[in-house]
């Protein structure tokens, strides 16, 4: 009789298929996540099982597991999630699941995820911040906060994709962890216009270069996202008496912003690189309509004050 294929087994095929397949790839991020949940939670609980007996009984006990050890609901819903997924990629000759299963989230009590908390910044905590920064930090963080940028797009741009006004960035690649990669989603390819008064700012901090990351260290090689929100970010929260929160904040910041001055919402979420909520928005192009989205956002400003570098 053949040996049952355990969890561990078909788990482990699936994170590597994840990485390599040609449909949809997971990014290194999320890849670096799920194999920190598979050594951390699911390999010590369903490892040495068979994967068929991994059903709602075994999904209860994990969530249970999780919420015990002070887990979010977030956390815990994306960890189930994955354990789904592993299950569902065990495929016969026919590409039929191996393994079919009706998931009853009211019998495994999988908490319901409330209102998170997002934290984000004020105009006067963006100005205060963008003020007490010095250097290439100044120039990031008021990049950040005008232009909606992820931080990993933001330590992505290079010279090249800034245009000679400094009025346009061309989102086409970004950073984690140092290295290079596609942006996060299909939508996150776009243009992201500024408003003359940093795009001023930008094309100073730049200056005569002529290639190479933006925002880059002094051997030219990409940041690190741990280092610099420690390192720079963090020490700037504490000294304002601002609670620490990620780069992220300056994220929400700016579509608050826009949102506030009444910009378009479809170029709203073509400027943060977020999908159409219907097909009827994948009609409107008014993003291509450069004169008007560059006067958008001369009309949206920044909403913080800038200090002279």
């Amino acid at each position: 009789m053949a040996r049952p294929q355990l969890f561990k087994s078909q788990a482990k095929w699936f994170l590597e298929n994840s990485v390599t397949r040609r449909r949809n790839p997971i990014k290194p991020a999320t890849a670096y996540g799920w194999e920190n949940c598979f050594r951390k939670w699911l390999e010590p609980r369903f490892g040495h099982l068979p994967l068929g007996s991994v059903n709602n009984a075994a999904l209860k006990e994990l969530v249970a597991e999780l919420c015990n050890a002070g887990l979010s609901a977030q956390s815990v819903v994306t960890y189930v999630g994955l354990v789904k997924l592993i299950v569902a990629s065990a495929l016969d000759e026919n590409g039929e699941e191996l393994f079919p299963r009706k998931w009853n989230h009211d019998f495994i009590d999988l908490p319901v995820i409330e209102k998170q908390h997002q934290p984000t910044f004020t105009s006067e905590t963006v100005s205060s911040i963008v003020r007490t920064a010095t250097g290439m930090q100044k120039v990031l963080f008021a990049v950040l906060a005008g232009s909606g940028l992820r931080i990993g797009e933001a330590f992505g741009l290079e010279v090249k994709h800034v245009s000679p006004d400094g009025r346009t960035l061309t989102v086409e690649q970004a950073v984690w962890e140092d290295k290079v990669q596609t942006p996060k989603t299909r939508n996150a390819f776009r243009q992201v216009d500024l408003c003359p008064e940093l795009a001023e700012m930008l094309r100073t901090f730049i200056g005569e270069r002529a290639q190479g990351f933006v925002f880059g260290t002094r051997n030219g090689s990409p940041l690190l996202q741990s280092n610099v929100r420690n390192r720079k970010l963090y020490p700037v929260l504490d000294t304002l008496k601002v609670p620490r929160s990620g780069f992220h904040s300056f994220r929400r910041f700016r579509l608050t912003h826009l949102r506030k001055q009444r910009i378009p919402e479809n170029l709203i979420r073509y400027w943060m690189g977020h999908a159409d909520l219907s097909v009827t928005d994948g009609y409107d192009k008014v993003a291509e309509d450069k004169i008007y989205s560059l006067n958008c956002s001369k009309q949206a400003g920044l909403g913080f004050m800038l200090s002279p570098l």
